[in-house]
């Protein structure tokens, strides 16, 4: 599946990347080494620890490489079409006020921040909508309608 990324978002990626590669793993191997050095590992609280964060640490690093396997960069707020989608911001209003978002990959949504996933039930609905349509999506408290205002 495609990872859309802005550039920055794929800059900040690449920057994880090399930091969990490099830093990250020598801290965790430096501490299995200083686990290992106190004897018994069957019931060594900071050897399983460790090991657990060694996991953890490789298994971001493989989503990571799987993201940057097939990704496509988008430019948030250049988006020249009349129809919303990846990279596009919308500003919306509903019974709430209104409010803007920006359609980003799952990667570089922060809902808190009105980066919306592309994924998510909001970012699906408001995708190939126009100026002026109304979209209706379902949320956990009901039923919301947002009529779209702007398109960027």
């Amino acid at each position: 599946m495609t990872t859309y990324l802005s550039p920055e978002g794929l800059e900040k990626i690449n920057k994880e990347l090399e930091e969990r590669k490099t830093t990250v793993r020598d801290e965790i191997n430096e501490k299995i080494r200083a686990a290992k050095e106190l004897g018994d590992l069957s019931e060594n609280s900071e050897y399983t620890e460790a090991k657990e964060n060694q996991s953890f640490n490789e298994g971001r690093i493989e989503e990571i490489e799987a993201m940057l396997k097939d990704f496509e960069i988008i430019q948030n707020g250049k988006n020249k079409s009349a129809e919303i989608g990846v990279g596009a911001t919308v500003l919306a209003s509903s019974s709430y006020g209104e409010k803007e978002f920006t359609i980003v990959g799952t990667a570089e949504a922060d809902p808190t921040k009105g980066f919306i996933s592309n994924e998510s039930p909001l970012g699906r609905a408001f995708l190939g909508h126009k100026k002026g349509e109304e979209v209706e999506v379902s949320t956990p408290v009901g039923l919301m309608k947002y009529k779209i205002k702007k398109i960027s």
